[in-house]
């Protein structure tokens, strides 16, 4: 499985928020969004082949109790099956909700990707087909304990948001929208019209708390 990088801290956005987690980073990704903010999975995968056990090995030598499966997309990879069964602690998986395998998982993180999400340039046509597979969004949310988080950058993304969560029917405790930005200033000026957003339509906010604390960086 190629992962970019593993690394301990803790979970900075989502209902988990805080909690002290072990990060396994996938690299491999079958979208670009426009505004990733970790274009080393994707536009640009970086990482090395590690076999399984030994991914399982060094996660579990942080003593932490929670692990965090993220990406790129780790749900393009085979061997997440075996990766999440063999963790051995509580399992959150990150996905954007266009793949789904029968990994082991106790929250899936589900972020569905907006148009705000689509670049210009040889992906766009790609990365447009892909972005939004209703029936996959479906079936994890039956199958898993669920969060659908959403990446805003405009206050037009709520007609979006609103119009995908109603036909998915998610409940809406469990719809997250979180500020777009790797900007501590930036998130702080779209966080409040966000947080505005969730007082309106009844989701939740969440910030990113790993930008707030150490900024854009890696192993964070």
């Amino acid at each position: 499985m190629k992962i970019a990088e593993i690394f301990y801290s803790v979970q900075g956005e989502g209902i988990l928020l805080g909690v002290p987690s072990v990060f396994i980073r996938a690299s491999g990704c079958n979208l670009r969004c426009r505004w990733c903010d970790t274009p080393y999975t994707s536009w640009s995968p970086e990482g090395k082949e590690i076999a399984v056990p030994d991914i399982i090995k060094q996660a579990r030598s942080f003593g932490a109790s929670h692990a965090v499966v993220t990406g790129g997309e780790p749900m393009l990879f085979d061997e997440a099956i075996e990766l999440t069964q063999g963790l051995g602690m509580h399992v959150t998986v990150e996905t954007a909700g266009t793949v789904y395998k029968p990994v082991k998982c106790d929250l899936m993180s589900i972020s569905p990707k907006l148009a705000n999400s689509t670049p210009e340039g040889s992906f766009q046509a790609q990365h447009e087909r892909l972005r939004h597979q209703p029936d996959v969004l479906r079936r994890l949310m039956a199958d898993y304990e669920y969060q659908l988080k959403f990446v805003v950058a405009a206050e037009q993304d709520l007609s979006e948001i609103c119009r995908m969560a109603g036909e998915l029917g998610a409940d809406r405790n469990r719809v997250l929208l979180m500020p777009e930005g790797t900007n501590p200033e930036v998130l702080r000026e779209r966080g409040a019209w966000v947080a505005e957003m969730c007082k309106k339509e009844g989701f939740r906010y969440t910030p990113r708390l790993h930008i707030d604390l150490w900024g854009n960086r890696r192993g964070v």
